[in-house]
């Protein structure tokens, strides 16, 4: 939201603040113009009251990082007052817009390529009527080798350190980097996984929960390559899944494994990426026409 030192409109600008001395002074805040689009996080899976935690977490770090932010939750599978849908979400945004601009920026809450999940939040999009924009999914990103690297330490299969410089004696030697989307979602987190590997300095293959077969086949195929202890690291946020898949995939692939990446702070950075990125290309837009 713009004040008396800072610009009605435009692209997010930083706004004066007192800054802080010395090297580990908090970068400032960006704000969103007067009448930004709302940010809509686009939550998929069975909606509970877990995956609200989940998603109001994300949503309290967006706030944190963008100051002005209209942050609003819809569910891909929503019913009712409690978990609403997307659709409802987005002709609400577009009921209280005054013009014809955007009403919201859609931000899936995936890590990597979900086409049917996809098609159904366009599909909401249409439905509602609304001008809203949905934008990329979160990955690949360095973030968020970052985050399955925390997740993976957390569980004690992996050093926390990049240097290597102390022992875990339950480390893992191979990574399965278990991914949904079929095989355009394993090859977009390999993208990641290739990091991930940087940062472990071990091998890490993406399989597939929903293809039969592709988690064994990656832990056979590490295992054949030399790794003896296996770990599963799920390239998913939570709610795409339900839990017990994750669990019967450490089952097939005989190894332990991490958490979902959930709440981490490098998910909620990324969806304010995703939504200013997304702003900065509507504004851009908006004024070439103004102009034509």
């Amino acid at each position: 939201m713009s004040t008396a030192e800072g610009p009605a409109s435009g692209l997010p600008v930083r706004m004066p603040r007192p800054r802080q001395p010395g090297r580990h002074r908090r970068p400032e805040l960006l704000t969103t113009p007067d009448g930004a689009p709302a940010l809509v996080l686009a939550v998929p899976g069975t909606p509970s009251s877990a995956t609200r935690s989940l998603a109001e977490e994300v949503i309290s770090i967006a706030r944190s990082e963008v100051s002005g932010l209209d942050p609003r939750i819809g569910y891909v599978d929503g019913d009712g007052e409690d978990y609403p849908t997307l659709e409802a979400v987005l002709t609400q945004a577009t009921a209280e817009r005054a013009d014809d601009s955007p009403a919201a920026i859609v931000v899936p809450l995936l890590a990597g390529p979900e086409a049917s999940v996809m098609r159904r939040i366009r599909k909401a999009v249409m439905d509602s009527r609304s001008a809203a924009e949905v934008t990329d999914v979160l990955g690949p990103h360095p973030l968020l080798a970052e985050a399955l690297h925390v997740r993976l330490s957390e569980a004690g299969l992996a050093r926390a350190d990049r240097a290597r410089l102390f022992t875990v004696a339950t480390a893992a030697d191979g990574i399965i980097l278990a991914t949904v989307g079929g095989e355009e979602a394993v090859q977009a987190a390999g993208v990641t996984g290739l990091l991930l590997a940087a940062r472990l300095a071990m091998p890490v293959l993406a399989a597939a929960l929903d293809i039969d077969g592709s988690i064994a086949q990656a832990a056979d195929q590490l295992r054949s390559s030399g790794s003896l202890t296996l770990a599963l690291a799920p390239y998913l946020i939570g709610p795409e899944i339900a839990p017990e898949l994750l669990h019967d995939a450490c089952k097939e692939a005989d190894c332990a494994g991490a958490d979902a990446l959930g709440p981490y702070s490098a998910v909620g950075k990324l969806v304010v990426a995703k939504y200013t990125g997304a702003l900065g290309m509507a504004q851009q837009s908006s004024q070439s026409a103004a102009a034509h």
